[in-house]
């Protein structure tokens, strides 16, 4: 299903918040002609908003009569009604409706208050008046929405859940952690880069570009590497990016954040206009990557791995793949926790960006798989459950479906050995 963003105004592809596009179906003639939304339920749990109060609103715009409570889910609108009319009538519900007056985010909440209409915004914390006017308001107020039970992280303070959302991110007191911090009281973190002193070729040319920088104003060579990764230093050098780059991937609620943007949407700007710099994405080299990771302090990070997935190929993946191998494998090691991340990049970037690609995923799973980028321990778990942590239900399972025959040859594989053991 193809998705848009919700702010349709903004053109970023990194837009974090998406939705499905509006799919209409005409049914019937003459006075009995109607348009059914078949995807409404969906569009309006990406909203955030009850699909009665969409539906509603489709009437009052269009001046037509709906159905608010459908018992076999067919959400109907009577006349004629096509697609892109419809998303043009979503704009003006998401305006007046979900979008935040102050910071524009779509992460609101309905707070209903002596007779009027709150939107409470969890990204800026402010409270803004929806237009009690509009016909819908007064709807709204007669259905007011049903609160559900929350879960223990929305029950929590701002700024306890703030300070779990750090930890769970690998940060502490907000600051991130080294990715070669001690650990000797502690297991190691998933997101621990791979032991240094490996031989391999990436790691010989980062140590030879790391030669080449002169160090600065009398500096020892080794402070040459050395980036100050507290969340100050990080805001101050995002505050220096144009407005057009501040740009947000469609990651988990717990993105490490500032301002509305976060390190990981730095990195994939980076690549994303060196790529047009250079004319093509093949042409970004690995080193430079990984060296702009480690400035952001993410090289070790588990979702830069997702970054990677989407931002660092193109049509031409499967060729593409044995040539950031060696970076691939550094930055993931033998973490299923990175190999996880990876694969869900993979499946936004074929399910989401690269739709034509998907007759190509056992290829690509191959490859990755011959490349020691992803191990079988990872991959057949990923094949056997369809997840809409990276991208929606439908193209999740479209995806696995696709990948089923790298995974019956995993499993043929294994048979083979296990006979060749018994023999």
């Amino acid at each position: 299903m193809a998705t848009v963003n919700i702010r349709r105004d903004v053109a970023d592809p990194f837009y974090r918040y998406k939705m499905e596009r509006i799919q209409s179906k005409i049914e019937g003639k003459g006075n009995g002609i109607k348009t059914v939304v078949a995807n409404l339920p969906s569009v309006a749990q990406s909203l955030a908003r009850p699909p009665s109060y969409v539906i509603k609103y489709f009437g009052f715009e269009l001046g037509a009569q709906t159905n608010t409570n459908p018992k076999d889910d067919r959400w109907i609108i009577n006349g004629a009604h096509q697609s892109d009319k419809l998303q043009e009538s979503l704009d003006g519900f998401i305006n007046r409706f979900v979008l935040c007056k102050d910071c524009k985010n779509p992460e609101t909440e309905f707070v209903i208050k002596d007779g009027r209409i709150l939107l409470d915004c969890k990204a800026c914390g402010q409270r803004t008046n929806v237009d009690i006017r509009h016909k819908l308001s007064g709807f709204i107020l007669k259905n007011e929405p049903k609160g559900g039970k929350k879960g223990k992280k929305e029950k929590m303070s701002r700024r306890d859940r703030a300070k779990l959302e750090a930890q769970e991110n690998g940060s502490v007191n907000g600051t991130d952690r080294s990715p070669h911090e001690s650990n000797s009281d502690k297991d190691l973190d998933d997101d621990e880069a791979v032991a240094a002193g490996s031989d391999d070729e990436f790691t010989k040319q980062i140590e030879e570009g790391a030669k080449g920088i002169s160090a600065a104003d009398g500096d020892d060579k080794e402070d040459e590497w050395a980036v100050d990764t507290s969340a100050e230093a990080v805001a101050a050098r995002a505050k220096e990016l144009p407005a057009d780059l501040k740009r947000s991937l469609a990651f988990d609620e717990d993105d490490d954040e500032e301002n509305g943007f976060s390190v990981y949407d730095q990195l994939g700007t980076w690549i994303d206009e060196q790529a047009k710099e250079k004319g093509n994405v093949s042409k970004v080299d690995d080193v430079e990557i990984y060296k702009k990771a480690a400035e952001l302090g993410i090289e070790s990070k588990y979702k830069t791995l997702t970054v990677l997935a989407q931002t660092i190929f193109d049509d031409n993946i499967v060729a593409q793949i044995p040539k950031r191998a060696s970076m691939l494998s550094k930055m993931i090691g033998e973490s299923e926790k990175h190999q996880k991340a990876f694969l869900g990049g993979i499946e936004r970037f074929v399910g989401n960006d690269h739709k034509d690609l998907i007759p190509k995923v056992p290829q690509i799973l191959m490859t990755l798989y011959q490349s020691d980028v992803i191990n079988e321990e990872v991959a057949k778990p990923w094949g056997t459950k369809a997840s809409k942590k990276y991208v929606d239900i439908a193209t999740s399972r479209k995806v696995r479906q696709a990948a089923e025959p790298f995974l019956k040859w995993l499993e043929e594989a294994d048979s083979e050995d296990e006979e060749s053991d018994d023999e």
